[in-house]
């Protein structure tokens, strides 16, 4: 572990991560949609968003030995990218669906009567009206629950990650590398700490320039999207 650099690990990472999104975006923006356009205020919705919040909350070794459970061995995934992916994308979800919500929810009702007044059935409302004035707050969600996925050790440690490979990951019910893993290794596991402690220095500021960049993402789609739709 001190010679051929980390590109494997941030491939890794990447690889993990857009595949983490693939998976919850989807799934948080149609959950949220439904909650905040089609679902009746009453006990049992917010019931469920009482639930969805309190997953926000749960620690993330929890989603790890429940991607374990579920993913690698009722599934058959194995460890590999797509058991991590999906762990992380359950992770992330809770957020996806809150942020997605909230940003429905501070779309103006005025536009949705006019959208309805002028002969829109409810989905064209959604679909053309709703959605792009909310489209800042639903990226920003995504990439900032993305970036903390990035960022995450517990969930991909039972489900894919390895202590180093050769290759790269050729698919996805292949085992791959990752930053955050990498740099634990580096920091605790390594038979020679102090030798590599720069090495794992290195590779903690290139996981916060990935993160510190998704966030930077953020921040540009918001102010991009906010000019072109005039939102607040």
């Amino acid at each position: 572990m001190t010679e051929g650099g980390i590109f494997p690990a941030i491939f890794g990472t990447t690889l993990v991560t857009l595949l983490s999104t693939l998976v919850a975006a989807p799934l948080g923006i149609g959950c949220a949609i439904y909650l905040n356009e089609y679902a009746a205020d009453n006990i049992y919705t917010r019931l469920i968003r009482a639930s969805i919040r309190n997953l926000a909350g749960v620690p993330s070794i929890v989603y790890g030995l429940f991607g374990v459970a579920i993913f690698v061995q009722w599934m058959g995934m194995g460890t590999s990218v797509l058991a991590a992916g999906c762990t992380l994308g359950l992770l992330t979800l809770p957020s996806v669906i809150t942020t997605t919500e909230e940003a429905l929810r501070n779309v103006p009702r005025l536009t949705r009567e006019g959208a309805f007044a002028l002969g829109a059935t409810k989905w064209e409302t959604v679909r053309t009206v709703v959605l792009p004035s909310a489209v800042p707050g639903i990226l920003t969600g995504v990439i900032l629950a993305l970036s903390r996925a990035a960022g995450e050790t517990a969930p991909i440690l039972f489900t894919g990650v390895a202590f180093y490979t050769r290759y790269l990951p050729g698919s996805v019910f292949d085992t791959f590398m990752a930053l955050p893993y990498h740099l634990y290794v580096l920091s605790t596991q390594h038979h020679a700490i102090e030798e590599i402690r720069p090495l794992a220095y290195a590779t903690a500021l290139t996981l916060i320039l990935l993160v510190f960049l998704l966030n930077l993402t953020a921040f540009w789609v918001r102010s991009k999207y906010s000019n072109k739709y005039h939102m607040p």
